[in-house]
């Protein structure tokens, strides 16, 4: 019986190596002296970005069709071609911004009034030694889950950890006589985003400089990320928006309306916190990272408000901003003085009327909406005919001229003719305005979104 039991443990063992030395010749291996490629995460490509939408790549007549009420032919016809990518189904809402600026005030609270190395600071990630959690730069971290969602557990009195924790953080409230009848108000000044990007296109433009290192590529910018709330006052001329200027950015009522009183800096800001944002979830689940979230060039928001269409007026596919039955499809200035007939005098919720073929809410109307794309009245002449894009990154010291960004879409306060696919105008890189707001994009990566 034990001879039997050796011959049959013998098979077994020759019969699993013969096995084994199958499954290893059929895959790929780098000891094998073949060029096999470096292993990588899958990656899921149909996976869509929590609510945006998949705009497909085409082709699409780019610019004006049979109106230019101003004379000034700022949107030359061009057939262009788009690759695919993401957008936002909406406008970015008060709700989502106050998510960007929620932070910015937690990390400030955390870092500068806290201590950013003081190892009795409670909010900081510490570990199982105590000491303090470091990155490879030596900045430390913040310990997301003691500050609590948007800030619950660091500014609920009953929860703050420790007596000075509290007196430090009223360091963030407006003092003296900023103060209104003793109320603690945060003080909005003190919110400042700090962030590095590079500047692709000027190191592409000047590639061949041997004088030229990387640092002189890095744009760093350092932006106060608290909407004007008072453009709904310095927009207009003696009209009573007190009421708005009060209660839109901060009130529960317009959590879903859109953002508004934000710089093109700002809305920039915004994009590169929400791209960190979500690299470092990613990140902590080992997942690959998403290419950047980006204001749209002009050219991408143009062919996403056409929703697929055709030589069409309007992102609803019709020459008129009614339908059939006679109903307005946007959020406009229908006629002189009246604004109330398309259901809202001024914003409106962000889901309002109906979305476009491609899933996109009011891309023409409720706000008008910043694109990455710097005007200039004869882009469409110099631009390229394959993902065409004008940027210009202005310096303080340029002329104003060069500080001007496109803006699209027409908005609550504007005429159905700044709600067309092709119309185009601009804005100063630097003005607030009550009726212009932002979506983000993101690049699709891969070739079409059905490709397994």
């Amino acid at each position: 019986m034990g001879l039997k039991k050796t011959h049959q443990n013998t098979i077994f063992l020759i019969v699993f190596t013969v096995l084994a030395a199958m499954l290893s010749s059929c895959g790929k291996s780098g000891a094998s002296g073949e060029l096999v490629g470096v292993g990588a995460t899958n990656f899921r490509s149909n996976e869509v970005p929590y609510g945006m939408v998949y705009i497909p790549s085409g082709t699409f007549v780019m610019g004006q069709t049979d109106q230019d009420v101003t004379f000034g032919q700022l949107a030359q016809n061009k057939q262009v071609s788009v690759s695919a990518f993401f957008m936002d189904e909406t406008e970015i809402t008060n709700s989502e911004y106050r998510q960007f600026v929620n932070w910015v005030r937690d990390s400030i609270a955390v870092k500068q009034l806290l201590g950013e190395n003081d190892t009795t600071n409670p909010y900081l990630k510490k570990g199982k030694d105590g000491k303090l959690v470091t990155t490879t730069s030596g900045r430390t971290l913040i310990d997301w889950k003691k500050v609590g969602p948007n800030g619950t557990f660091l500014w609920n009195a009953k929860k703050v950890k420790g007596k000075d924790s509290a007196k430090k953080l009223t360091e963030i409230y407006y003092k003296g006589d900023d103060r209104v009848f003793d109320r603690n108000e945060l003080d909005v000044r003190l919110l400042k985003y700090t962030f590095s990007i590079m500047n692709l296109r000027g190191a592409a433009d000047n590639k061949k400089d041997t004088t030229k290192s990387r640092r002189d590529f890095i744009i760093s910018d350092k932006v106060a990320v608290y909407p004007d709330t008072l453009s709904w006052l310095s927009d207009f001329a003696y009209a009573q928006n007190e009421p708005m200027a009060q209660g839109y950015f901060v009130h529960p009522a317009y959590n879903n309306y859109p953002v508004v009183g934000v710089t093109w800096r700002q809305a920039r800001a915004f994009t590169v916190w929400r791209t960190r944002y979500n690299d470092a979830y990613r990140e902590s689940k080992k997942l690959p990272k998403r290419l950047p979230y980006q204001l749209p060039s002009e050219a991408e928001f143009e062919y996403a408000a056409r929703g697929g269409r055709t030589g069409t007026t309007y992102p609803w596919g019709g020459p008129y901003p009614r339908n059939a039955k006679g109903c307005l499809m946007a959020n406009f200035k229908p006629g002189r003085g009246n604004y109330a007939d398309d259901g809202g005098a001024f914003t409106v919720n962000v889901k309002s009327y109906f979305p476009n073929d491609f899933g996109l809410y009011n891309i023409a109307g409720n706000v008008a909406e910043w694109t990455s794309s710097a005007f200039d009245e004869s882009a469409p002449n110099f631009t390229n005919d394959l993902n065409p894009a004008f940027a210009y990154e202005a310096k303080d010291t340029d002329p104003e001229a060069l500080k001007r960004k496109v803006v699209r879409g027409g908005s609550w306060k504007d005429i159905g003719y700044f709600l067309q696919n092709s119309a185009r105008t601009y804005e100063f890189q630097d003005e607030a305005k009550s009726f212009i707001g932002f979506r983000c994009v993101t690049p699709y990566i891969g070739r079409d979104i059905k490709d397994k």
